[in-house]
């Protein structure tokens, strides 16, 4: 097993919220959803510090982290950015957006960049279908998207 190289603050953090859920086994989605609340995501070292203390195997709190599309083990940019793929804005063009967004940040799908300005996903539909393509830079929406817009949204979020 690896060395949990924590802080002690994070242990205790961990340990309280398996503890507010009886150490059970039973409750670890609820576990890791209120630790990735907090800590923003869930590395080996908190699934293996989890695993311990509701004394369930690794490979199952891994088993559920990488399954659900909700968790991820990896931290988010400052700037989350989402594009849809859903079929409005697939076909009016989302996939040229995100090659876009890919060559100017220099990341693919699912990373984050070095700077931690930047983290790029993709995701099914925002039901905003009337203004696809859509993205999302964290909470707010841009419609019409087009590979020519990328720089100015961006543009946004550089200080």
């Amino acid at each position: 097993m690896a060395v949990i190289k924590l802080s002690e603050s994070k242990v205790q953090f961990i340990k309280g919220v398996c503890k507010s859920f009886n150490n059970e086994g039973g409750e670890v989605i609820n576990v890791l959803h209120k630790v990735q609340g907090e800590f923003g995501y869930l590395s080996a070292e908190v699934q293996e510090l989890v695993a311990k203390e509701l004394n369930i195997p690794v490979a199952k709190v891994y088993g559920i982290v990488s399954f659900y599309s909700f968790f991820t083990m990896t931290p988010k940019g400052l700037h989350p950015i989402s594009v849809c793929l859903g079929t409005a804005c697939y076909v009016r063009g989302a996939e040229k957006v995100l090659d876009e967004l890919k060559r100017q940040l220099g990341i693919q799908v699912g990373g984050t960049t070095p700077d931690g300005k930047f983290s790029l996903n993709c995701l099914r539909c925002v039901a905003a279908c009337g203004l696809a393509p859509v993205l999302m830079v964290g909470d707010k929406v841009y419609g019409s998207m087009t590979p020519d817009k990328v720089k100015e949204v961006l543009a946004e979020y550089n200080d």
